[in-house]
């Protein structure tokens, strides 16, 4: 069930925030949602507003703070200036541990992703990482523990496996509870505006 401060960011940022807003569920209760809401025309939302949205999009969606956020902007901005910033902060949030985790479909959510990281299920290399923002390269490998693979966390993974679409820059290995970073990510996320926030940063 969505909590109601979930639901309000939902209906505030748009349903790609999280998993559970992306549901017929969602939409059906939003119209009710907005009913209650005043009738009075919306105000015209200012560029500073627009790019302030799009901020709280990519930090309620990757779950991280303001401070991570601001760091990954700098660390883009600084190795790469012009049309590929956008590029390379992309690159750096999706290759976040507890993000590939999720991408992987090995964690329903990147929160329940971050907890499984957090938890100590996962080898990345032949060393346990327990830290959720740990970055991933091309080349690396990420192993389930071995004394993980019992738990009920991973319980039915061949079904839900069945018909799961891996991004193209991921792989895993279902017998040996293995994936592999192929490539970097590519950038084809349509919800979230990087650009936006990175004009927010650099105000």
């Amino acid at each position: 069930m969505l909590s109601k401060p979930k639901f309000k960011i939902c209906k505030r940022l748009g349903p790609g925030v999280y998993d559970k807003c992306q549901t017929a569920k969602f939409s059906i209760a939003s119209p009710k949602f907005s009913a209650t809401s005043s009738n009075r025309r919306p105000k015209a939302v200012s560029e500073y507003g627009t790019q302030l949205i799009e901020k709280q999009k990519v930090r309620f969606s990757y779950g991280i703070s303001e401070r991570q956020l601001s760091n990954y902007v700098k660390k883009a901005s600084h190795h790469v200036k012009g049309a590929g910033t956008a590029d390379k902060f992309y690159e750096a949030l999706e290759s976040r541990l507890d993000n590939v985790i999720y991408r992987m479909g090995l964690g329903s959510s990147r929160r329940a992703a971050r907890q499984m990281v957090a938890h100590g299920h996962f080898i990345v290399n032949n060393t346990k990482v327990t830290i959720p923002s740990y970055a991933v390269w091309p080349g690396d490998t990420i192993k389930v523990r071995e004394g993980s693979k019992v738990k009920k966390i991973f319980d039915d993974l061949t079904q839900k496996m069945k018909e799961y679409n891996f991004p193209s820059w991921l792989s895993f290995d279902l017998d040996k509870m293995e994936g592999k970073i192929l490539e970097k990510p590519k950038n084809t996320e349509t919800f979230l505006d990087l650009n936006a926030v990175l004009e927010f940063y650099s105000r």
